[in-house]
């Protein structure tokens, strides 16, 4: 499922199961963790510029975006942890979770937008990009794993979206 939250930030989130990617090597994505993952959050923010191109503006426009994922982030991985469920927020800049130790594999994001929701990419000064039906190259990709079933993540992120939580500036 695939839904906008909080129309003011314009970003968009859908909810997955795990991807064969992350089934496959979740022991070197995650090496601490004893159970499996049961859930995907990807996040999609738009930028207010072209992320094809490297220049100082994309890359504050990318701090600024990173920074507002964690916000979102953390306070989702919150709520699955009170529910006894264990998460991973994903570094969008480095791959590497946060909350979990590190393993031998990095997540790309980008990947995962590719396989779960069939956006295309193209590969653009070493770095990938998603190419957004709306947004273009002008969208920044992110992701949460957790222990959560989607069913119980989406009324998650249901509440989360009611209480205004999502996105605050701040």
């Amino acid at each position: 499922m695939s839904r906008a939250i909080n129309q003011q930030a314009r970003i968009q989130y859908s909810v997955h199961p795990p991807s064969r990617f992350l089934v496959s090597h979740q022991a070197k994505l995650l090496p601490d963790w004893s159970c499996p993952a049961r859930s995907m959050l990807i996040v999609l923010q738009p930028c207010n510029c072209d992320l094809l191109e490297r220049t100082l503006i994309t890359e504050a426009q990318k701090r600024e975006l990173r920074r507002q994922f964690f916000q979102f982030g953390y306070a989702i991985a919150a709520q699955i942890k009170r529910l006894g469920y264990t998460v991973a927020i994903f570094d969008p800049r480095t791959g590497l979770p946060l909350l979990s130790r590190p393993g031998a594999l990095r997540l790309d994001d980008v990947a995962i937008v590719r396989a779960a929701l069939g956006y295309q990419s193209i590969h653009r000064h070493g770095c990938a990009v998603v190419i957004h039906p709306l947004w273009g190259g002008a969208v920044y990709p992110s992701t949460l794993v957790s222990s959560i079933e989607p069913v119980l993540l989406e009324q998650i992120l249901t509440r989360i979206e009611a209480g205004g939580e999502a996105l605050r500036d701040g």
